[in-house]
């Protein structure tokens, strides 16, 4: 009896909110809180991108002269380590103030220590349209009082730092907690525009903060390979591109970077030196005819070149190689054969290094633009 493959769990699609929307929305719960004397159970709140959404406020307490509101991410589909945060915000009245809206970060939000995010370093991470949208809302609720006193708005994330260790933060200097985040108050469920954006945001700050190398990775476990076969270089030098090379590399040209560093395996090396840009395996195949093509430079017979060429996979060509011990010498020709495309695509923009690891994290080829050069 023949056993069915099993399908494949099919992403959701459900949209969701941003820490910023998140956060806007219960400033404005609180804020409406302390003009009418009650914090509502819900609150309509303006994203970024004009749309009106209604919240719901979790919790919510009031005196005198603060209010405190709660707002619970739901990121829809999207497999952000914010999803279900406590966006939490605290107003308090300035009395000598008039007009303002003063806006600082508590417990759980994120400090930057580090240049290059378009923030004041040793200010809270909060970004500018989340900035925006926040004071924006709170003046909506908040007029009345504005036209005699101010407004200080503290935002805060209960368990903020716990998340921020599942995120890249620290390596871009934010320290103690989350960022809050978000252009339009809108998640898409695995966002490509968010992960490119991060890529590019990564190259910045290593600029902004006097590097002058990039490693860029195509995922986790190569990633981790690097980091131990380069631990000299600081954490703002590791941008893990994921299939983002042609924005990774434009950008450090962008940058003026003068050394790069691919630390790759050798199914999507095989595909940069094919001379894809975007990586990912749904917009490219293997070129396994390439690569029969470098195993017949080798010496590799006739009828295991012919294997290699019909295969699926980069990785068949490693295995079958291996009983042969030119595994090595082929994952070799594979790195060179990166560097001759990269450099025949940015020429003179950078120096280039590949690193190749296998499956285990072993490093086992690498190769160099600056080989044999005076």
């Amino acid at each position: 009896m023949a056993i069915k493959p099993k399908k494949k769990k099919k992403r959701g699609d459900r949209t969701g909110f941003t820490t910023g929307a998140c956060s806007a929305a219960a400033a404005k719960a609180a804020t409406q809180g302390l003009v009418t004397g009650q914090i509502p159970d819900s609150i309509e709140c303006k994203l970024p991108n004009g749309q009106l959404v209604k919240f719901a406020v979790i919790e919510s307490q009031l005196n005198d002269n603060c209010a405190h509101a709660v707002v619970i991410k739901d990121a829809g589909d999207d497999p952000d380590c914010t999803d279900k945060a406590h966006l939490t915000a605290d107003v308090c009245l300035l009395p000598d103030a008039s007009g303002e809206v003063l806006l600082k970060g508590g417990d759980g939000v994120g400090t930057v220590t580090l240049t290059g995010l378009g923030l004041e370093v040793g200010g809270p991470a909060i970004n500018p349209v989340p900035r925006q949208n926040i004071e924006e809302n709170v003046r909506i609720a908040g007029d009345k009082l504005l036209q005699k006193q101010g407004l200080e708005v503290t935002i805060s994330v209960p368990d903020g730092e716990k998340m921020a260790t599942r995120s890249i933060n620290a390596r871009l200097g934010i320290l103690g907690g989350i960022s809050i985040l978000g252009t339009t108050g809108i998640v898409r469920p695995y966002s490509t525009v968010a992960f490119r954006a991060s890529v590019i945001q990564g190259i910045e700050v290593a600029k902004a903060n006097g590097e002058d190398t990039i490693v860029l990775t195509t995922g986790g476990r190569t990633e981790k390979f690097v980091i131990k076969q380069l631990s000299h270089l600081p954490p703002v030098c590791f941008v893990q591109m994921g299939d983002f090379l042609r924005y990774a590399l434009d950008t450090s040209v962008k940058e003026e970077i003068k050394h790069v560093i691919i630390g790759g395996m050798i199914g999507k090396l095989t595909k940069i030196a094919q001379g894809e840009t975007i990586t990912h395996a749904g917009r490219s195949k293997v070129n396994t005819q390439m690569l029969a093509d470098i195993a017949a430079k080798l010496g590799v017979a006739d009828d295991i070149c012919e294997e290699i060429g019909t295969a699926i996979t980069a990785r068949f060509a490693v295995e079958r190689l291996e009983p042969l011990g030119l595994d090595v010498a082929f994952q070799q020709a594979v790195a060179e054969k990166v560097i001759d495309t990269l450099m025949g695509r940015y020429p003179d923009k950078f120096t280039l290094r590949v690193l190749v690891s296998d499956f285990k994290g072993t490093q086992v080829a690498e190769a160099n633009s600056q080989e044999g050069k005076q």
